[in-house]
């Protein structure tokens, strides 16, 4: 009898163990499709598909220092102050820890800010916020990669 309480209880565990594994990999799918918009969104924004990817409370850092706010941000893509002609991600990791979402990666992008055209390669640091059961970006910084 022992013996089977400490099997079904080994059992329970498991299935515990999985179920939240299985949780957690299904919230990564859904961060990493709402990391994927808003690169899509970058290289081709409009001011609607930018706010349903942000918080209201963003705090939007660049590599030189610079912050903005979600409305500086937005209005910086629509005039093409800020103008992403291709974006890549690269290795890109995702740790969720409850309704925040730490995504890091590499970002290599053609850009054309102001109509000057240059190559960069930073390091990215996103924090999104699971707010009213969406995913929300409501931190971005960016920094310089050690050469």
């Amino acid at each position: 009898m022992k013996k089977s309480l400490f099997v079904f209880a080994l059992f329970l565990i498991s299935f515990s163990n999985w179920a939240q594994n299985a949780s957690i990999a299904k919230e990564e799918k859904v961060v990493a499709d709402r990391v994927e918009a808003l690169r899509k969104a970058l290289i081709d924004p409009t001011a609607e598909s930018l706010k349903s990817l942000t918080s209201k409370d963003l705090s939007y850092g660049h590599s030189s220092g610079v912050l903005q706010d979600q409305k500086v941000f937005i209005e910086k893509l629509m005039n093409g102050e800020s103008d992403f002609v291709t974006i890549e991600f690269q290795n890109q990791s995702i740790q969720i820890s409850g309704d925040v979402a730490v995504v890091r990666h590499n970002l290599a992008a053609h850009t054309k800010d102001s109509g000057v055209d240059k190559d960069i390669k930073i390091g990215i640091m996103l924090v999104w916020q699971k707010q009213k059961g969406k995913w929300l970006l409501i931190g971005r910084q960016a920094f310089k990669l050690p050469s």
